[in-house]
This record gives C-alpha cells, sequence and structure tokens, in this order.
C-alpha cells in the first residue's frame, strides 16, 4: 500500500495561471504543472533557496524536493523546447497563512506582496 503524500506549504497562489507560445497550439498539447512544482521552482531559481531551504520551507524532506524540482524542470524545458502551452494547476499543497513562527522571511514578504490575489484558471 503507498505512502499517502504529505501536502507542502505554499506561499501563494501563482498570478499567471500559465503560458503559452506565441504561435499558440492547442490546449491539447499542453504541460501541467502542479502548484508545489511552480513552488519549488520559485523557491529555488527565483529567491535563490538551496534545496535543503527550500525543503524547510515547503515542510517536506531534501530528497521530496529533488524530486519535485526535477519534474518541474523537465516540464518547462518540455515546454519552451517545443512550443507548447504551460498551465499551473493541482497538486497537493496546502497555502500558507501567513503565521511568522511557520513561514521563513522571504515567504513573509512573497505573502504580503501577494496578499489579495487572485487564482484564475486559463
Amino acid at each position: 500500500m503507498a505512502r499517502p503524500k504529505k501536502c507542502r506549504k505554499v506561499c501563494a497562489l501563482p498570478e499567471n495561471a500559465g503560458f503559452a507560445p506565441i504561435k499558440r497550439s492547442s490546449t491539447e498539447n499542453r504541460v501541467i504543472m502542479s502548484v508545489d512544482e511552480y513552488e519549488a521552482i520559485r523557491l529555488i531559481d527565483l529567491v535563490g533557496y538551496t534545496q535543503e531551504e527550500c525543503a524547510v520551507q515547503m515542510h517536506i524532506a531534501r530528497t521530496t524536493v529533488q524530486g519535485i524540482y526535477n519534474e518541474a524542470r523537465g516540464k518547462l524545458a518540455d515546454a519552451l523546447v517545443n512550443g507548447r502551452m504551460l498551465q499551473i494547476k493541482g497538486g497537493d499543497f496546502d497555502l500558507c497563512n501567513q503565521e511568522a513562527a511557520l513561514c521563513g522571511e522571504k515567504c513573509q514578504k512573497f505573502c504580503r506582496k501577494r496578499n489579495g490575489n487572485v487564482f484564475k484558471e486559463m
């Protein structure tokens, strides 16, 4: 019996639910990235966290972050190289409730900056 997935902490939902190439192909030819994969990319590549810091922030193991991050990078490469639409939705995650004890300093700034934005499906 498989172990149930542990929810990953996410600071905020993405402002953009996805991206498409200029010569947009049909929506059938799209790559789906989960919100937790998006968060791993955001924390490691944009904020500059190490995988260890990302793991602490998301309340999961570093090896789990490594797997999520590698999967997300593969999806980004597929969308960019093959000109496919990228859609961000779903996944096993809990939104940050902005409690200082659970939320890192960089996350608090991000949560405050993004507070009030509404996630819209494409």
